[in-house]
């Protein structure tokens, strides 16, 4: 896919993802903020070209995240995996693309057995890092209605990725 094929809006929002980093950057590390973007669409909408985009607009090597790799059965290690991605990506000024993030950023669920509880408090201690990160996070998800309402709520920055047949008719809508 090639960047032009972005929609006049996917390119206008990236402009203001832009500008808002270049002042955050220019800030002293105390009073940056983060910059959590999400990326909706399906399967070959975009959402990572346009994070690639970004990411070299801002001149910022991009990581993306192997869930595989973070995500693990044993309890507490799902929670140092992320730590030590966090704490990597802040030193690093890089951008973090948790791609198909709906895995990991799911919704929580009603605890009825001690599985639920961990896999509850994974989500947890991702939304407490997420709030204290100074960096710059994307998501990308194919639905938006799978996330978690609070990793919602701490999004600075939202995309929407249309299929193409789709396209015109969500330019209009947006």
């Amino acid at each position: 896919m090639n960047p032009k094929t972005l929609r006049t809006f996917q390119r206008e929002k990236l402009d203001e993802i832009t500008s808002f980093w270049a002042t955050q950057k220019t800030r002293k590390t105390t009073g940056r903020m983060n910059a959590i973007c999400l990326f909706t669409g399906p399967s070959r909408t975009g959402k990572t070209m346009a994070a690639q985009v970004l990411a070299k607009r801002l001149d910022m090597p991009m990581y993306r995240i192997d869930l595989s790799a973070v995500v693990s059965k044993y309890i507490g290690e799902t929670e140092k995996n992320l730590k030590r991605l966090f704490d990597a990506a802040e030193v690093s000024d890089v951008i973090l693309l948790f791609d198909e993030a709906d895995a990991l950023f799911g919704k929580r669920t009603e605890v009825r057995d001690a599985h639920d509880r961990y896999g509850n408090l994974s989500i947890h201690y991702l939304l407490e890092r997420m709030e204290r990160s100074r960096g710059f996070v994307i998501l990308a998800v194919q639905r938006k209605d799978t996330i978690d309402p609070a990793f919602l709520r701490r999004t600075r920055f939202t995309i929407k990725f249309p299929y193409a047949h789709l396209r015109k008719e969500k330019d209009d809508e947006d």
